[in-house]
């Protein structure tokens, strides 16, 4: 599918709200092979999303120290991850550092993803994406993994207002710019 079928196709499922304020954009070079483009997303004229299939500019964390120390992240620990803590090290760990051990080690995993995903956004990737996009459910593109695909449903005017509302606790484990398109799409209710 070309470019301009595929952004229609895309902006057709816009909800209304977020219709005119969210953009999908992209730029090839023809005559330097080198130069693949680019593509990205806008959000009220502001390019919110760049994806490069040479560089990958996206650089909201740089390293996983930087986002373990970030206190702003919320990473809910349950009772089995400090039981598997306690299990690890036969006991001598103290309780209160239990906790702090288990919430180290879901925050290494969280960067790990972030940073595996960041990776993975380029041009072509983005129209592999939106295509998948196009022929899956709704429910299979909130559920993934992927950012692009999460980014694509958070905008789609069939994601309704109380499954929206009842997706809070899921996006405070997903990546920032997920989370941005969240606060974006519960701002439109």
């Amino acid at each position: 599918m070309s470019w301009s079928k595929l952004k229609k196709k895309l902006e057709s499922y816009l909800c209304p709200a977020l219709y005119g304020r969210v953009e999908y954009s992209a730029s090839s070079y023809r005559y330097l092979p080198d130069k693949s483009g680019l593509c990205y997303i806008t959000v009220d004229r502001k390019n919110v999303l760049n994806m490069s299939d040479k560089t990958n500019i996206i650089k909201w964390y740089l390293n996983e120290q930087e986002i373990k120390n970030d206190s702003t992240i919320q990473i809910p620990i349950n009772i089995e991850e400090i039981e598997t803590v306690k299990k690890e090290s036969n006991g001598i760990i103290p309780e209160d550092r239990l906790q702090v051990i288990a919430r180290g080690r879901k925050l290494s995993e969280y960067a790990k993803e972030l940073l595996s995903a960041q990776s993975s956004l380029s041009k072509s990737n983005f129209v592999i994406v939106a295509n998948k996009f196009l022929s899956t459910s709704i429910e299979e593109s909130i559920e993934s993994n992927d950012i692009l695909l999460n980014v694509l449903a958070l905008v789609d005017r069939r994601l309704g207002k109380k499954r929206i509302l009842n997706m809070s606790e899921k996006m405070k484990l997903k990546h920032p710019i997920v989370q941005y398109f969240y606060e974006l799409r519960l701002s439109t209710l």
